[in-house]
C-alpha cells in the first residue's frame, strides 16, 4: 500500500482513525515557525495556518486538525541545528551511555536516526563504537554528512528503509527524537519502523510530553511541527495497533519536559516504571477533558498577563530584546502578538543560520548576541525560558547587566 501524505485538516483521529475530535485550544493562524524572512521577503504576502489542538474522545491523542505539506515545514533550507544546543547534546550523550549501560548493543551495531539534523546524537553513539546512519531530508544532512555521519537526505519512507536493509541489514536501535511526533502518517511510520527492526531492536522516541505541558503550560511548544502531543495511553495504543509492545518509559528534562518511550516487536510486558506514570498521568487528569479545557483558560490568562508585563515595561522607556529565537519562541510571540513594535530584536549564538533574518510573523530581526553586550537594553526576554535561569546565568556572566523576563508559567522579571 502506498504512504499517504495526509495535509489540510484532519477528520479523524491520527492514531484511531476516530472522528469525534474536540476542540481543545486555538491559537489563531500561525506562519511556519522556523520560516524566518530575509528583508526582502517582509514586503511579500506571508502565509499562515490554522493551528489548533483537538483531542480524540477514544484513544485520548491530543493533536493539531490542520497538517501542512511537510516539504514546506521541513524544506532544504531548514534552519535548525540541534549541535547548537547544549541541552539536546547532554541529552543525546546521556541516552547513549543510558543504552550503553543496559547492554542494548554492542560495538559495530547498526544505530537509525530518524530525522537526525546534523548527526548530534549519531555521534554519541558513534563514540560508543556504533556503525551510525542518519535519515534526514533537510540540508542539516550535508552537514552531518561533511563531519563523518553518514546521512541519507531523504524523508524517511518506505524506499529509505528498502536502501538500508539492503546495504546494512535491521538496525540494533532506531531512534527518533523530538520527531516521532512530527511525521504525518502514524500507520506508514511505525510499519516502516517495524520494518527496520529483528526481534533483538529496540525502538527510541523522545517527545514533547503532555505532563509537562499541561504542569508547565508550555503552550509555546505547539506549533506545526508537533502534529500529536503523547502521553503514554495513546501511545501504548498506537504500538499494539501495529504489533510493537511498549515496554518501558520515563520523563526527562530535554526540552522543557519529554517522553522517552522503548518499544519492540511482539508481544512484552510493560515495566513498572512506565506503569506508574500511566497511574500519574491518569492522577492528574490527563485522560481528561476537563483537565485539558483548564489548560487553555490559563494559556490565555498567561499570554494577557505578559503582554500587560511588556507594555508596563515599554511604556517606562526600557528596551526589550529577545534572548535566542528558538522554534517554540514563534509561537509565543505569534499568539500574544508581540512583534517589532514591542521587541528590538532576539539574539542567536554566533553561527547560528537565523542571524540577519527575521521572525515569521512578528517581522523581528536575529541578530548575533555580541549586540546584546554592546547595547546593554534594559530587558532581555528570555523566548528559551524553559533553561531560563540557566541560560540567564550564562547572559550575566559574559556581561550583560539589564533585567531578565520570564514569559511563563508566569510573566515576571528576575534581576
Amino acid at each position: 500500500m502506498p504512504e499517504r501524505n495526509y495535509t489540510g485538516f484532519v477528520k479523524h483521529c491520527q492514531i484511531c482513525s476516530n472522528p469525534k475530535l474536540t476542540e481543545i485550544l486555538s491559537l489563531g493562524h500561525q506562519p511556519i515557525v522556523q520560516y524566518y524572512l530575509t528583508k526582502q521577503a517582509l514586503y511579500e504576502p506571508e502565509s499562515t495556518y490554522p493551528l489548533t489542538l483537538v483531542r480524540c474522545g477514544h484513544c485520548g491523542l491530543l493533536q493539531l486538525n490542520y497538517i501542512i505539506d511537510p516539504r514546506n515545514v521541513f524544506p532544504l533550507h531548514y534552519p535548525y541545528r540541534t549541535g547548537l544546543t547544549n541541552m539536546l547534546i547532554k541529552n543525546f550523550q546521556e541516552l547513549a551511555e543510558t543504552t550503553a549501560r543496559l547492554g542494548f548493543f554492542k560495538k559495530g551495531d547498526l544505530i537509525v536516526d530518524i530525522g537526525s539534523n546534523d548527526g548530534t546524537l549519531l555521534q554519541a553513539f558513534k563514540d560508543k563504537g556504533m556503525q551510525v546512519l542518519g535519515v534526514e531530508p533537510t540540508n542539516a544532512a550535508k552537514d552531518a554528512n561533511a563531519r563523518g555521519i553518514k546521512t541519507l537526505q531523504e524523508f524517511f519512507s518506505a524506499n529509505s528503509v528498502k536502501t538500508i536493509l539492503k546495504k546494512y541489514g535491521s538496525a540494533r536501535i532506531i531512534t527518533a527524537t523530538n520527531v516521532f511526533a512530527h511525521i504525518n502518517d502514524t500507520e506508514s511510520l511505525v510499519k516502516n519502523i517495524k520494518a527496520l527492526m529483528d526481534n533483538e531492536s529496540m525502538f527510541i522516541s523522545e517527545s514533547q510530553y503532555l505532563m509537562d505541558i499541561i504542569e508547565k503550560l508550555e503552550f509555546d511548544t505547539i506549533y506545526h511541527e508537533h502534529l500529536r502531543i503523547y502521553s503514554l495511553k495513546p501511545l501504548r495504543y498506537l504500538f499494539r495497533t501495529y504489533g510493537l509492545s511498549l515496554i518501558d518509559a520515563e520523563r526527562i528534562s530535554a526540552a522543557g519536559g519529554s517522553i522517552r518511550v522503548y518499544a519492540k516487536k511482539g508481544k512484552h510486558p510493560i515495566s513498572a516504571r512506565a506503569k506508574k506514570l500511566m497511574a500519574a498521568e491518569k492522577k492528574a487528569g490527563l485522560n481528561d477533558e476537563k483537565t485539558l479545557l483548564l489548560f487553555a483558560q490559563k494559556t490565555h490568562h498567561a499570554k494577557n498577563d505578559l503582554l500587560a508585563l511588556l507594555l508596563k515595561c515599554k511604556k517606562s522607556g526600557g528596551r526589550i530584546v529577545g534572548l535566542t529565537s528558538s522554534a517554540r519562541s514563534n509561537t509565543l510571540l505569534g499568539f500574544s502578538h508581540i512583534d517589532n513594535t514591542l521587541i528590538d530584536y532576539s539574539c542567536e549564538k554566533k553561527g547560528s543560520p537565523k542571524i540577519g533574518l527575521y521572525t515569521p510573523g512578528t517581522h523581528i530581526p536575529v541578530v548575533d548576541e555580541a549586540v546584546l553586550f554592546k547595547e546593554q537594553p534594559e530587558y532581555a526576554l528570555v523566548l528559551s525560558w524553559h533553561i531560563g535561569e540557566e541560560l540567564a546565568k550564562i547572559i550575566k556572566k559574559l556581561g550583560y547587566k539589564g533585567k531578565f523576563i520570564l514569559p511563563l508559567p508566569r510573566a515576571h522579571i528576575v534581576l
